[in-house]
């Protein structure tokens, strides 16, 4: 039996690559129809403590362009899973080390490609050194491998 939540914090991505989002015109969920921590926290700990979950990973959209998410990372860390986060890496350099203290254990950058060129042309974004930062940012708040 599967015991690992996927929780999406937000629709919003600061991407738009080509095999997930339109270059323009996407329709965003009002602020007011995203589950708030609260909510979040609590369904979290209702599926660990109840039904036995045993990994949480926290993916979007983009999950690093949610204010504040080192706060949320705090709430589910104390609920003693493994705790992990799926990000695109662009503004990992921002707050790996906020996470690291909030209690975060893993992290996993999805990166398409080395090749800038490539990067580009997939994320319709000049991005690559900004996700190198961002996992060069992770390994310096020990998150490992």
């Amino acid at each position: 039996m599967h015991r690992d939540l996927r929780i999406s914090v937000t629709d919003r991505c600061n991407l738009r690559c080509t095999y997930c989002m339109p270059a323009e015109g996407m329709q965003w969920l009002p602020r007011s129809e995203v589950l708030t921590f609260e909510e979040i926290e609590r369904i979290a700990r209702l599926l660990v403590e109840r039904y036995g979950f045993t990994s949480i990973r926290l993916t979007g959209g983009e999950p690093t362009v949610r204010a504040h998410l080192p706060l949320l990372v705090e709430r589910l860390a104390k609920l003693d899973t493994d705790l992990a986060l799926t990000t695109n890496g662009t503004s990992l350099g921002l707050i790996a080390h906020d996470l690291a203290a909030a209690g975060l254990r893993r992290i996993n950058v999805s990166l398409d490609s080395l090749q800038r060129d490539r990067v580009v042309a997939l994320t319709r974004r000049d991005c690559l050194a900004q996700v190198i930062d961002g996992i060069e940012a992770a390994l310096d708040a020990d998150f490992h491998p």
